[in-house]
């Protein structure tokens, strides 16, 4: 990497009483490149009759009000155009364009001001950390984050701070952000594809960073890792498995489960988000449908009602809930966990084989369906089930939301499937 840069002795142009300056003048060091012109100050002055602007030297012979010579002014004025060079360098070498204040301040710490007019270290610039701060605030309030968005960029947060808790900018070069790579991979222990969304969320604020001018390094923009991938799995329950789960009978000493089971129902027979159920109103509810604007993307959605999601409705009916709200949702992490356990009672364990990597290291776990359930199984619940009846891709991307027919894909492969094994089952008549 070689950055251009032009490196200028002058005195700085300075009036008195609308008068121009021209005794005891500061010199002064400006430094251009990449479109930046940042100036330092020398620390010493001259008179403009004894500065040779041709040469950006004092005058052989002369001295300052200081009783400063030209050999002493001429000679620091070298070495401070040498130690300018060599930042220069050692920043080209690790493949860095620096940004005015890591100049300055790499600068001033060379050398150490002595007085007053010594060069001046640029105020400590914001830590990294502080700046990643200041993009959760502006991002989250501009965009309406959900609290998993925060969550997730929390997250990555910890990543880096672990990486190295004093991170900087100008190290998340490529070979920095290799390094993050691997840090996620070795030491967190990370599949691929949990390293390729940390990377996405890295991606986003160092793109808001440079926007803003908080930095200037921009190797994200051609940083992507190879990082190989197996086709995530859609776990969904069939009908078999959904009355299994509906029809079984919840202990008495384990009561609690039976309003998980009812939550998840209902997202199997309506299609929602559990976001958006846990938001519901009873102001949503309508006679034979739903109308609701969506928790994480704002769609305006209408989702007719069905006997299963009316039955569901109609239980808790006369139970009144905080805030107006429809039903029991309890959080996401408690209902995954009692979602869990009671798919374990109810038996809802076939074996399901995933595929994924750790680096060029391919894995392949068999997993009980129950241990992989989780709240959003019930929105893939509907789609799948959806369309294995019969129901059009088209309608049932009305009633969940989905405007990319590509999102749809891995569904309707799941459909074909289906459809497959019950054609097989006339062979067997």
């Amino acid at each position: 990497m070689n950055i251009k840069r032009s490196i200028i002795f002058t005195l700085e142009k300075r009036k008195k009483n609308n008068v121009l300056v021209t005794d005891n003048v500061p010199i002064r060091m400006r430094v251009i490149y990449s479109g930046t012109r940042t100036d330092f100050s020398t620390g010493y002055r001259i008179d403009e009759s004894k500065w040779e602007a041709d040469k950006q030297r004092v005058k052989n012979g002369c001295t300052n009000k200081l009783k400063q010579s030209s050999s002493e002014i001429n000679s620091d004025l070298l070495k401070y155009y040498t130690d300018i060079q060599n930042i220069f360098k050692e920043f080209e070498v690790r493949d860095i364009t620096p940004i005015p204040e890591q100049l300055k301040t790499t600068f001033a710490k060379r050398n150490k001001a002595s007085n007053s007019e010594e060069v001046e270290a640029e105020k400590p610039t914001v830590s990294f950390l502080k700046i990643f701060e200041k993009f959760l605030k502006e991002c989250g309030t501009q965009n309406n984050w959900t609290d998993a968005t925060y969550k997730k960029f929390a997250a990555l947060k910890t990543h880096l701070t672990k990486f190295n808790s004093n991170l900087t900018f100008e190290e998340l070069n490529e070979s920095g952000l290799s390094e993050f790579v691997y840090y996620l991979r070795d030491k967190k222990d990370m599949r691929n594809s949990s390293i390729g969304k940390q990377i996405s969320l890295l991606k986003w604020f160092l793109r808001w960073g440079l926007k803003k001018g908080h930095h200037n390094n921009n190797a994200i923009e051609s940083f992507n890792p190879k990082l190989k991938n197996a086709q995530k799995k859609v776990i969904f329950l069939t009908w078999g498995e959904l009355n299994k789960l509906r029809d079984y009978q919840i202990p008495e000493s384990k009561q609690y489960l039976e309003r998980v089971r009812d939550v998840f129902l209902f997202t199997c027979f309506t299609g929602l988000r559990y976001s958006d159920v846990y938001n519901l109103k009873t102001s949503d509810i309508k006679d034979n449908h739903i109308e609701i604007t969506t928790i994480k993307t704002a769609d305006s959605l209408i989702i007719e009602l069905n006997n299963h999601s009316k039955s569901i409705l109609e239980k808790y009916k006369e139970v009144h809930f905080e805030n107006n709200k429809v039903l029991p949702v309890i959080t996401n992490q408690k209902m995954n966990d009692y979602l869990k356990e009671l798919a374990e009672l109810a038996e809802i364990n076939e074996p399901v084989g995933e595929t994924y990597y750790k680096g060029n290291r391919r894995i392949d776990e068999v997993t009980p369906k129950y241990a992989l359930l989780g709240t959003h199984a019930g929105r893939r619940t509907f789609i799948c089930n959806a369309l294995s009846l019969g129901i059009l891709p088209q309608v049932v991307m009305k009633w969940t939301g989905h405007s990319d027919y590509k999102a749809m894909k891995p569904y309707i492969d799941i459909a074909d499937d289906i459809k497959a094994s019950a054609m097989e089952k006339f062979n067997q008549l």
